[in-house]
This record gives structure tokens, sequence and C-alpha cells, in this order.
């Protein structure tokens, strides 16, 4: 833990703060929080830095403080798909357009519920739904978007994960937040998980185009690293990594610990992922 709070101090630190938790199955060894949770104000490109805020006015770290979970949020949609498919109620190998005829592109390239899943649907990682003024318009460039690749070939894209989110919307009649708490956050006993805006979150994202998305706080999953322990303990129980790993969660994220950086910071703002 040292060498955590020492990244985190003096003038231009490589995190803002830091949550560090680990452990070896439901037993939590380490528990410590570091620095700032909010430090900085905003980005100034003349000294490359983040303009910190009056010391009276930054949020400390705290063990309890929520975290973007970012693209792991991209696992509970992928979860939540597949206890459709264990259900009975969506086909692994049926055709998006099925389900989805109004996404146009996706139904004339006949592309399929295991090509979202597997990250093979041809379709480009990312489109700049952050210059949308509302979902109307994400929605429509999200419909007309056919594949630019050859389908079979991995490219991780976001966009395999919005489709699959609208066709769970709509095979269920429920929104992605409700199926995700109820199927999975509240039976793992993942209380403080939550969608949308999350008073108290850490500033972990640049903020400047396109790095920073304007929606993601809306859109994305968020919750503490103790809470985010429980969800590796249950990859490491059902299989999903090696028996008697050892987890680490720091920053939302897991097995090696993550970072908050200045709001309009440079570089990098996580070193890991699950």
């Amino acid at each position: 833990m040292r060498e955590v709070h020492a990244l985190t101090t003096g003038e231009r630190p490589w995190a803002a703060g830091a949550v560090v938790v680990a452990g070896r199955g439901p037993v939590i060894a380490v528990q410590e929080a570091a620095g700032w949770a909010v430090r900085y104000a905003r980005y100034d490109p003349g000294s490359d830095a983040g303009v910190e805020l009056p010391p009276a006015s930054r949020v400390p770290m705290t063990v309890d403080t929520p975290f973007d979970l970012a693209s792991l949020t991209k696992l509970f949609t992928a979860v939540a798909a597949v206890q459709q498919i264990e259900r009975g109620t969506l086909g692994i190998d049926a055709r998006v357009g099925a389900y989805l005829p109004d996404f146009r592109a996706a139904a004339a390239h006949d592309i399929t519920v295991r090509r979202l899943l597997t990250h093979t649907s041809g379709l480009r990682p990312e489109l700049p739904l952050y210059d949308c003024a509302d979902d109307a318009g994400r929605l429509e460039l999200l419909r007309a978007e056919a594949p630019t690749g050859e389908p079979g070939t991995y490219v991780y894209s976001d966009l395999n994960m919005l489709l699959l989110q609208q066709l769970l919307e709509r095979l269920t009649g429920r929104a992605l937040d409700v199926l995700v708490r109820d199927g999975i956050t509240r039976p793992l006993g993942m209380a403080s998980t939550r969608f949308g805006p999350c008073p108290g979150a850490a500033a972990t994202e640049d903020q400047r185009r396109p790095w920073g998305k304007a929606d993601r706080g809306r859109c994305g999953a968020r919750c503490t690293t103790r809470t985010r322990g429980r969800w590796a303990g249950w990859r490491v129980t059902r299989g999903c990594s090696p028996p008697g790993v050892i987890w680490r969660c720091s920053a939302g994220r897991c097995w090696r610990g993550a970072r908050t950086g200045p709001r309009g910071s440079s570089g990098p703002t996580s070193w890991s992922c699950c």
C-alpha cells in the first residue's frame, strides 16, 4: 500500500486516488483508500496538467467510493443475454433482425446473437454517439450502421453490446439496468452497483473529446471496489478464472487495479481489466 499511496501524492501524481481491495475467495485481506476521488476542476492545455480544486472542494477517496465500470458493463450485458439463452427465450444463432427488424443494417447483413457476443459481427469499434443531440439520434445511427469488417473476424466493438442491449430490452420488455439488477447484481449481493448518475463517484475519465463520452454517466454501471470483489469471486467459483486465483480489485476493476486521473488529464485512466 505504500506504493499506492506514493502514486497519489505530489504535484503531478500518477493517480489522483485509488482504492485497493485484495482477497482470496470470500476473505478480504486488504481494503484501503488513497488520495482523492475528485481532485481536479479542469484540464489546462497550456501546462498539460489538471487544474486543482481548492482543498476544501476536493472529494476524498474512501473504500465506499463508487467507480465507473466502463466496459465491464459489457460483461453484465453478455450474462443477461446468456440467461435468456438458458431459458430458451433467445437463440444464440438467431438473427438480430428477427427481434429488431427496424435495425435495418443488422437485419440486412444477417448478424446473429452469437456474433454480437463474440465480437465477430464485423461492426466497427464505435460510433460518435456522443455527438448526437438525443437518444433518438443515437438509435438512428445504430439502426443504419452496417458491418465494415469481415463477418466472423474478431474486432472488439461497443456496437455489439449496444445492439444486444436493444435486443434484450425488446425481447423482455424490461430495461437493461432492471435485467442486470434482478438477474445478476441483486442475487450476488452487489448492493452498490447501479446505472446512471452516481453522486460521489470518482472522476475517472479524460473529458476531452473523443475520449470523454458525455453520456457515459447515464448509461454505464458503477459500483464500489468491495462490491466489485463479489463479481470477481463469482467468476472464480463459476470457473471463469483459474481455481485458487487471488483476486485484486482497485478503482472498480479486478485482478490488477486501476487509477483515477484528473478530469482532462492525458494518458490512460486504468491499467487493468477483468
